[in-house]
């Protein structure tokens, strides 16, 4: 499932969100991205391309699917109980938002 979520990244990003590039790296259990978003578009990339991603992510696909496509938003909670870690969970926001979510 996050594979086909990935997938559909590029044809489902909003312009405008990101003003400046922003690169984000998933760990979605064996599966690893690299999205970099910016003002005009969304890249997605196999595994880690970068030392330094400013978003960090990893948490299970069932989180992930859940996060997704059931429109759940993590609380404190989730990021202290380790089910998602993240060095910057605001912009885990920000990027749903990219995205309509």
């Amino acid at each position: 499932m996050p594979e086909s979520i990935f997938k559909s990244l590029q044809d489902s990003y909003h312009k405008g969100v990101f003003g400046v590039p922003t690169i984000f790296y998933f760990s979605v259990d064996d599966i690893k991205k690299t999205v970099t978003l910016d003002e005009e578009g969304c890249s997605v990339q196999n595994g880690k391309t970068v030392d330094d991603a400013d978003c960090i992510c990893k948490t299970s696909a069932a989180m992930f699917n859940k996060i997704w496509n059931e429109g759940y938003r993590p609380g404190i909670m989730d990021f202290m109980g380790g089910a998602i870690k993240s060095n910057a969970p605001q912009l885990l926001q920000q990027f749903l938002s990219a995205f309509g979510k």
